[in-house]
């Protein structure tokens, strides 16, 4: 008998990340463009507004111009002369200027929107550019308690010292509050309701009590200027909890939408499937003609309407952009990784897969979807959608 030897793998780096938060992705961009835009700052903010929004929407394009007396940075590293910010997220200006203007104002910010629209990257975008990091985060459950917006204790100084300001555990919302940042707040609405109204005094009184610790001058904390919440929800998610009229009173809410052009969305699923297959130590080679009939798909059924204005029956799953991102990302590690076929060829199994996920009856819409555009698509002559409409028993 031979014994096969373990042998574990090699450690990866300890400055190794499989995802960077956005502070730490867009470094130089944020150096420059807080030593570029030397207007008027909101308190406790790293960049003015304006360049919050330039970060978040690019330059258009344009080089930024340096000034040479603002090249070194406040950790004394040299700035370049000029930079070219590049768009981070798609969507209208107007919405990503009203975000902006909410928090300069100290108000809290609720982004709502289908599953899949960008809304936690636009609030991690936010935050970074405001105050330097994304890192104060709640992640909303039904088992998120009060503890995550309010705090905690270590028990171990408890038991032994009683309640002292050394024994409590700040939250991330207490943490933002002390040192005047944005925490973020992801899915609010999956938090039970009880939960949520944990927040109302918060962003009302600006202020936390502390009744352990009442009668001392740690009882009462209040929150430092630039203080503010940016919470995201999604409107088609099962589980919700509905949050009570006093904490939608005190909150500005933008709604995400879809991307609208095609051509965008099929440029940013491009991008973003690329840079996940190099993620993965490999080269994006999916065709360009498989990636737009991919978009197609997830358009056509989304909006329940083909390009041509032909009828489609829309499944319950949401069949968002960041889907067609990790459809397009397997596609092409497929294509690297397990060579031989045509990635085409792959592309209903893949949306099977997709539109499985929460009700079994899209299983039969997607069929329907088969059956109606892209047969009629195959039947004009396209080749491709010949080769899809011939795939279709792959979907049974």
């Amino acid at each position: 008998m031979t014994v096969t030897e373990h042998v574990r793998p090699t450690a990866a780096p300890e400055t190794a990340a499989q995802v960077l938060s956005a502070e730490q992705r867009y470094a130089d961009e944020l150096a420059f463009l807080a030593a570029y835009d030397d207007g008027a700052r909101p308190p406790g903010w790293a960049l003015t507004p304006r360049a919050v929004v330039t970060f978040i929407r690019g330059s258009d394009g344009e080089a930024l111009k340096l000034p040479a007396d603002r090249r070194t940075g406040p950790d004394g590293t040299e700035l370049p002369d000029s930079m070219t910010i590049a768009p981070k997220f798609v969507g209208e200006r107007s919405l990503v200027e009203r975000c902006v203007v909410t928090l300069a104002g100290e108000r809290g910010l609720l982004l709502v929107g289908e599953p899949g629209t960008a809304k936690s990257m636009l609030s991690e975008l936010l935050a970074a550019a405001v105050c330097g990091t994304s890192a104060l985060t709640v992640q909303g459950t039904a088992g998120t308690t009060e503890d995550a917006f309010r705090y905690g204790w270590n028990y171990a100084l408890l038991l032994a010292q009683g309640p002292t300001p050394q024994a409590l555990v700040d939250s991330p919302v207490l943490t933002a509050m002390r040192t005047g940042r944005v925490v973020r707040i992801e899915e609010v609405t999956r938090c039970l309701p009880e939960v949520q109204d944990a927040l109302v005094s918060i962003l009302s009184d600006r202020r936390m009590n502390v009744p352990e610790l009442a009668g001392s001058e740690d009882g009462l904390i209040r929150a430092v200027p630039g203080f503010t919440v940016i919470a995201t929800a999604n409107l088609r998610d099962r589980g919700v909890s509905e949050m009570s009229s006093a904490l939608k009173r005190r909150f500005n809410f933008e709604t995400v939408h879809p991307i609208s052009d095609a051509d965008t969305e099929t440029d940013l699923v491009r991008r973003q499937a690329t840079a996940a297959v190099q993620r993965a130590g490999a080269a994006y080679t999916v065709d360009d003609a498989v990636l737009d009939a991919l978009v197609t798909v997830f358009r056509d059924l989304r909006t329940g309407r083909s390009g041509e204005g032909w009828d489609v029956e829309r499944p319950g799953t949401v069949m968002s952009t960041a889907e067609a991102v990790q459809v397009a990302a397997s596609l092409g590690l497929a294509a690297a990784y397990l060579p031989g076929g045509d990635a085409l060829d792959l592309v209903p199994g893949h949306l099977l897969g997709v539109v499985r996920k929460d009700d079994q009856n899209d299983h039969a819409r997607l069929l329907g979807y088969w059956d109606g555009p892209v047969r009629r698509r195959a039947e004009d002559g396209s080749a491709m959608w010949r080769r899809l409409w011939d795939l279709r028993e792959n979907l049974r």
